[in-house]
């Protein structure tokens, strides 16, 4: 069993080693643009819902 679980790890080892790492700079522009697409989708979202709740607030009154 121990020779199993050895050599999994040791195959886990030679494959992460084959995997493309991003470089710093990658990254943080990455963040960024997924921390601005959220802001904005969020932003988007509630402005709709808004929108849409006045909209329906004044159909039922």
């Amino acid at each position: 069993m121990f020779a199993k679980v050895n050599k999994f790890f040791s195959e886990v080892s030679v494959e992460l080693k084959k995997v493309s790492w991003s470089t710093r700079s990658e990254l943080i522009e990455s963040t960024q643009v997924v921390l601005i697409s959220t802001a904005f989708l969020g932003l988007f979202i509630a402005v709709i819902d808004l929108v849409l709740s006045k909209f329906i607030g004044v159909i039922i009154k």
